[in-house]
């Protein structure tokens, strides 16, 4: 791996609500322009932009109507140009969101695929014959519903693991992957310096199985095809959205030799609260479980294959919502910070989590926007098991839209985020908005700050050897080593005091605390990196 891939700390935009400069209640590019300084100070050295391309906005952004094009709400290419610039001159590389298991059925691509089955396109996307007058097989699309949707005009279905306004891009055919390979190149030859890989996994099908997506059979060869084509001949940095692997897969995709993806995202610790994994049924996290994922993870990959550390994402609720204590925000809120980023890997924050934003409340369905929340609205309300108000509190800790409300910049009206009416409802609390904060010396921004910069120049935090010494539920210790320097990073996961457990020695030095003293015992949420 690269050096610089190594050192990545990269803090994802969700540009819709990142800061609008224009009065359309939408964020854009200009008011990323606008926030490079900011980001800067934070202490982060690369952007996850997710994506900006023209979209029907089906399904905010993921279904792409043309992947060489930037959308009119967020601006111009040569506003790009001059964002891409700006970051570069401040030392802060760009990946761009790569969304290539399907398309918007928008884009001109499907256009010509659907009109007709002799059409040059047809076999761009996964069409099938009815099967007994049904859909070709019973997979079940991530939105709801069938995978399947049938056209009139061809009497075929098309396949569609997401929205049926997302189509599934058939990467069987070698003109799908020439496009895809030429669109990254076009990018990258912009400057561009790497991607974040939407659902990557899922682009290679096995209609053999009982149930969609996932690690189909041709998968590493058409990644590797991709890495030869285009990524490493630039040097660029990958990271792949792929749910449900185990550390031995990840590193399958990640290892050197086999020249795929740098990275993978896991999400196995936020899978958790949630019964069976679904994320509109609650149950009590399991905090012993969450520190014990973290460590299988850690432990499971090579000295050259990094883990990524995250917490939040577009995708996600807000983190302290679901792991930290209401009674303590900013306790709990660092303390996540400090258990996660004291570890191996590649950082990743997600926009406003450095604020310690919490979920927003949603008052009725109508505030809600995002079309995962909608369908499982729908669905739950038609099986008639629960109540409209039991169903509000399970898409209040579920929906996607928790994680999506704009940032606040100020205590203005609508946070500073618009002077217009904002997509979907801004939530500006005393003391979260990045005015209050910046000049707060204890405050969740300023912890972030002070976090990055005590990992950045102190050496074992970035290749240092990972040991799990203790982890009881509520207490938990670590160390990273590297040449003789050791940290240790204890953490305080309860709301009760405890005694300083003992593998910690007495004379190693502190060098970051989320509260102002240490001594014997550790307060509730405390979390304290100790060099020795």
């Amino acid at each position: 791996m690269k050096q610089w891939h190594k050192d990545i700390v990269a803090y994802q935009i969700y540009p819709k609500s990142f800061c609008d400069t224009n009065g359309d209640g939408i964020g854009d590019i200009k008011g990323i322009i606008g926030k490079l300084d900011y980001l800067k100070s934070l202490g982060i050295n690369t952007v996850w932009l997710s994506p900006c391309y023209p979209s029907p906005g089906d399904d905010n952004g993921y279904d792409i109507s043309d992947y060489r094009g930037i959308a009119s709400e967020y601006g111009t290419l040569d506003e790009f140009k001059e964002m891409l610039d700006g970051m570069h001159s401040r030392g802060i590389k760009l990946l761009m969101d790569l969304v290539v298991n399907h398309t918007s059925d928008e884009h001109e691509w499907f256009v010509q695929s659907r009109s007709s089955k002799d059409n040059p396109y047809r076999d761009y996307y996964i069409w099938r014959d009815p099967v007994d007058d049904h859909e070709p097989n019973e997979w079940v699309a991530a939105f709801g519903g069938s995978a399947w949707e049938y056209d009139e005009l061809t009497g075929q279905y098309y396949l569609h693991l997401f929205s049926k306004k997302q189509p599934d891009l058939n990467w069987e055919n070698p003109k799908v992957r020439q496009e895809i390979a030429d669109m990254i190149n076009y990018w990258l030859d912009m400057g561009v310096d790497g991607f974040r890989c939407d659902v990557i996994n899922n682009i290679s099908k096995d209609f053999t199985r009982a149930y969609a997506g996932g690690n189909g059979p041709r998968l590493h060869e058409y990644l590797h095809e991709l890495h030869v084509k285009a990524l490493e001949p630039h040097g660029a940095f990958t990271v792949g959205e792929t749910w449900g692997l185990t550390p031995a897969q990840a590193l399958d995709l990640t290892s050197e030799e086999r020249g795929e993806l740098t990275t993978t995202f896991q999400f196995e610790h936020l899978l958790l609260g949630r019964v069976n994994g679904d994320k509109f049924d609650p149950e009590p996290v399991d905090r012993k479980a969450f520190v014990d994922i973290l460590a299988k993870w850690e432990y499971g990959l090579s000295e050259d294959s990094y883990p990524v550390l995250v917490m939040e994402n577009h995708d996600q609720p807000r983190a302290l919502s679901r792991f930290g204590d209401k009674n303590y925000p900013y306790e709990s809120a660092t303390m996540l910070a400090s258990l996660l980023y004291g570890m191996r890997g590649v950082i990743f924050i997600y926009q406003g989590q450095e604020l310690g934003l919490h979920d927003p409340i949603f008052n009725s369905l109508d505030e809600y926007r995002d079309i995962e929340t909608l369908n499982a609205y729908r669905d739950l309300k038609s099986l008639g098991k629960f109540s409209d108000e039991e169903l509000l509190r399970k898409m209040q800790f579920g929906s996607r839209d928790c994680g999506r409300t704009p940032i606040p910049w100020t205590t203005e009206k609508e946070g500073g985020f618009t002077n217009g009416t904002p997509w979907i409802k801004t939530q500006v609390d005393k003391g979260y908005t990045v005015e209050e904060q910046d000049g707060d010396e204890k405050s969740v921004l300023n912890f972030y700050r002070r976090l990055l910069s005590v990992r950045r120049s102190t050496a074992c935090m970035g290749d240092g050897r990972f040991e799990l010494l203790l982890n009881d539920g509520k207490t938990s210790v670590y160390t990273r080593t590297l040449d003789g320097e050791t940290v240790y990073v204890v953490t305080r996961f309860d709301e009760n005091e405890c005694v300083m457990p003992e593998c910690v020695p007495t004379d190693a030095k502190v060098i970051l605390n989320n509260y102002d003293s240490f001594g014997n015992t550790l307060k509730p949420y405390q979390s304290v990196w100790l060099k020795k």
